[in-house]
């Protein structure tokens, strides 16, 4: 890798993605309830177990991407959490009507996207400007 970037850079790049979780890990804490009924309503078992499971691996897990500790292994399984809720929350394919098949295909793809990222920080590392340090 070529190792000329500014080392912000690569930090910008693990905090606007860890933005993503860290948020959603906290909305899914302040309505745990509430997201404790949408992944029974998903099917998921244990689905108490399944939030507190998806509220640990989103905030700590974006708390390790932007400090850059841990890194790489955080990285890989938030893609790894990213990927299923993709295919678990946003199966596009079963949905007959336009508008709702063409915005859970948009989520769908936006997920793939950031696994994606996440797929570059895990193989090459947080950069410089990281507790890690590279």
């Amino acid at each position: 890798m070529n190792n000329t970037y500014h080392p912000l850079i690569l930090l910008a790049g693990r905090v606007l993605i860890a933005s993503v979780y860290l948020v959603a890990g906290v909305r899914k804490l302040m309505g745990f309830a509430g997201t404790v009924g949408y992944f029974t309503k998903l099917g998921f078992p244990a689905p108490e177990f399944v939030t507190v499971l998806a509220i640990i691996i989103e905030i700590g897990g974006g708390l390790l991407l932007v400090f850059g500790w841990k890194t790489r292994w955080a990285a890989w399984l938030i893609a790894l959490f990213t990927l299923i809720a993709a295919f678990a929350a946003h199966r596009f394919w079963e949905i007959a009507d336009p508008g709702q098949y063409a915005n859970q295909m948009n989520h769908f793809l936006k997920n793939m996207a950031i696994v994606g990222g996440l797929i570059f920080v895990g193989t090459f590392g947080p950069g410089r400007a990281s507790v890690d340090k590279g």
